[in-house]
């Protein structure tokens, strides 16, 4: 199994090169006192040695091992403690958290390379730093001043972790019908009572403290998602001066045997009058806790690009080394019993079809990331309302599209290894598995694409879409030269077919309800195909702008335009046939009774 290595040359590639992260940093002022290219590059290094010595060794170990459950308490794998200890003392947990209460601010652009890494290196780990985050995030933007002094710079600091507490066993995707209620107190505080399922980092054994994110309801809410309240409920109260006092009436009632991502600790969390703590505004819990979702579904979606980079690592080094058969062109390894299994067409469909999805996922949560930060960070209102735009349209296909190529390239990567990929020792079986559920939580993905379809591009006539197309277009007539019109031409096909299928759809839409949903999935794949292509133009025209300047690394930029045009050539054609089912409409979905299945 191949030993995980930050692509940091890629990663600054896209980072510097494609998007000059640096100088729009240095446009905004609250991002210009904190980070600058320098700071930016000495934070990838050391998140790299972090990852590799770190996190990775423990990947294998964790899954053997698993998350344990005994009577309430949950015990992580060995080591676990440690590295999440040496993981916080060097201030990862606050990485983009407000500095104001003991985070270091970094841009989304920058702790999203950094995601990438730790979902590569171990996705068990990541999530309990990542939902941490997540917490701080919620609470920073909504919680009252109070809170956010008492419980922040703990959280930053990785002392206390904390969880986001939102399913119940009769309530997934409809939040609406949840029973978890929220009692108000005397002194200000609420007495949460009810049972949460499916909590990552429910329950550990790394830090003194869990702070639990708890959706619930008050007595008299009125019904449905506009009832839900959300609320802070501590694992250990904490007394006025800081330190940990009684135990909470919060306990881990089991953890779930699963697929994969076994050293991760997924809980059934009670709720017994427990203490808690209103964030926001009553009735409008759902939105404060969507300000944290949002971002962890892009961080999900980072989770099917980090295991796919893994995969493309140990796939390719298998395939250098393993040699079976000769090349159909003649042998080029004549001195040996075999040629390497790379020489071979299929081989290297697999391994282009990854590298090329993995790099342009890798551009385009950049992308996503720093339309995040430019509606938090911009002070030109346009600006401001155009990335919000862009970030509410473009998250879920980050998710969705994100881990469905995410499971397709471990796949890929498994059958790169033949048997071998099936045996466990060599890694690849475990991200399958580790992988399969981020298609899942945060939303499935069948909800991501209803999310995109409905809410964000019919509801709204295609507002959304249309921004993005107009950014896209304003970058092919700026870049219309001979050299780019290879990848231009097409890009203009494509984004000419997106808009004709979003148009089909928003007019089929009006006589027909379900053909929102008929259309959501292929629409969502259509659509992160043709966003793939953009992030392709983007990235051949800086390859060939660095070429054209004279560069010494001639050989990396010919590989980004070799990649390009593979993706141009083998992988966007896919989006005729997925428009085609689309426009088939919602009929055949329909046409068969229920008594017929």
């Amino acid at each position: 199994m191949a030993e995980y290595k930050a692509p940091l040359r890629d990663i600054r590639f896209v980072l510097n090169e494609v998007f000059k992260a640096d100088e729009l940093w240095a446009s905004l002022p609250e991002l210009a006192e904190v980070v600058d290219a320098e700071t930016a590059d000495a934070i990838l290094e050391e998140g790299a040695k972090l990852t590799a010595r770190e996190l990775a060794p423990l990947n294998r170990s964790g899954d053997e091992e698993g998350a344990r459950w005994d009577n309430g308490d949950v015990t992580t794998p060995a080591g676990f403690k440690e590295a999440f200890t040496t993981y916080a003392e060097g201030g990862w947990v606050g990485l983009a958290g407000n500095p104001e209460y003991g985070g270091m601010g970094m841009p989304k652009m920058l702790s999203v390379q950094f995601e990438e890494m730790m979902y590569s290196a171990n996705n068990s780990f990541t999530l309990y730093p990542t939902l941490t985050a997540g917490a701080c995030l919620a609470l920073n933007a909504h919680a009252s001043d109070e809170l956010k002094e008492a419980y922040l710079p703990n959280m930053y600091a990785g002392v206390w972790s904390g969880s986001m507490c939102l399913t119940e066993p009769h309530s997934g995707t409809d939040l609406g019908i949840i029973r978890t209620k929220a009692e108000p107190q005397t002194d200000g505080s609420y007495s949460v009572t009810g049972t949460k399922i499916f909590i990552t980092g429910g329950e550990h054994d790394l830090n003194e403290n869990i702070i639990h994110l708890v959706l619930a309801k008050l007595p008299d809410a009125p019904k449905g998602p506009r009832g839900i309240s959300l609320f802070l409920v501590p694992k250990i109260l904490v007394n006025e001066d800081g330190s940990l006092g009684e135990r909470n009436g919060v306990s881990c009632g089991s953890i779930e045997h699963k697929m994969g991502i076994k050293a991760s600790a997924t809980c059934v969390m009670n709720f017994d009058d427990a203490k808690g703590y209103l964030v926001g505004e009553v009735n409008k819990g759902l939105a404060a806790m969507f300000t944290m979702m949002n971002y962890e579904r892009l961080s999900i979606g980072i989770q099917g690009l980090g295991c796919s980079e893994m995969s493309y690592q140990s796939a390719l080094e298998y395939a250098k080394e393993r040699i079976q058969g000769r090349s159909a062109t003649g042998a080029t390894q004549p001195d040996k019993a075999a040629d390497p299994i790379l020489v071979h067409p299929d081989v290297r469909r697999m391994l282009l079809n990854i590298k090329a999805t993995t790099e342009a996922g890798r551009a385009f949560s950049t992308y996503v990331a720093k339309q995040l930060d430019l509606s938090k960070y911009s002070e030109n209102a346009d600006e401001k309302a155009n990335a919000e735009a862009l970030v509410a349209l473009l998250t879920p296909i980050a998710k969705a599209f994100f881990t469905d190529v995410g499971l397709e390239n471990c796949i890929q990567g498994q059958q790169v290894f033949g048997g071998h990929g099936y045996i466990r020792e060599w890694g690849q079986e475990q991200l399958v598995r580790d992988v399969r559920i981020a298609q899942i939580y945060e939303g499935t993905n069948g909800i991501q694409a209803l999310d995109l379809m409905g809410r964000k591009t019919v509801a709204n006539g295609g507002k959304f879409f249309a921004g993005f197309a107009r950014e896209v277009k304003t970058f092919m007539e700026s870049s219309n030269t001979g050299k780019m019109a290879e990848f231009n031409a097409p890009l203009a096909d494509a984004l000419k077919n997106m808009e004709t299928l979003t148009a089909w759809v928003i007019d089929n839409a009006a006589n027909n309800p379900n053909e929102v949903g008929a259309a959501s999935v292929e629409y969502l794949h259509v659509f992160g195909y043709t966003a793939y292509a953009y992030m392709w133009a983007l990235m051949a025209k800086t390859a060939q702008d660095q070429l054209a300047a004279g560069t010494e690394e001639e050989s990396f930029y010919l590989g980004k335009l070799t990649t390009a045009r593979y993706f141009y050539k083998r992988l966007l054609p896919r989006i005729h046939s997925l428009s085609q089912a689309v426009m088939s409409g919602a009929d055949p979905l329909f046409e068969l009774g229920d008594d017929q299945f």
